[in-house]
């Protein structure tokens, strides 16, 4: 594996655990602030984060569909964060989450859509396979 490949890979790694913190934020944020914990949306929350972790393996992996299926949901989560952003009457300290959300969301539609780094990386291991 050549140098390139290696941040490919590195970088895949270091933003694969920021988007699982900014999910755990999000489940944690949301069940701290309803009176009583809904088991059905526990279950959706649980549900959700798990294909989480999947897709983002399947992006570990270098597989095609699971590089696009990201780049569609990361622009979307975006794109309502933005719109949440203009929307919400709230402090700058409230609203820092979402600003933490598209910095992240932003830094991996960036690697997965565009970097060198995560070109080479999948090119080297989708040669080994």
């Amino acid at each position: 594996m050549n140098e390139l490949a290696k941040i490919g890979k590195k970088n895949t790694i270091l933003i694969s655990i920021s988007i699982i913190l900014v999910s755990l934020f999000t489940i944690y944020s949301y069940n701290r602030n309803v009176p009583f914990v809904e088991t059905k949306k526990i279950i959706q929350q649980a549900i959700r984060f798990i294909l989480t972790i999947v897709l983002l393996y399947f992006l570990y992996l270098g597989r095609e569909w699971a590089r696009k299926t990201i780049l569609v949901l990361f622009t979307l989560a975006i794109l309502f964060a933005i719109v949440s952003l203009l929307s919400i009457n709230a402090t700058f300290l409230a609203k820092t989450p979402l600003f933490v959300m598209i910095f992240v969301y932003s830094t991996a539609l960036y690697h997965f859509g565009f970097s060198k780094s995560y070109k080479e990386y999948v090119k080297t291991i989708n040669n080994k396979q």
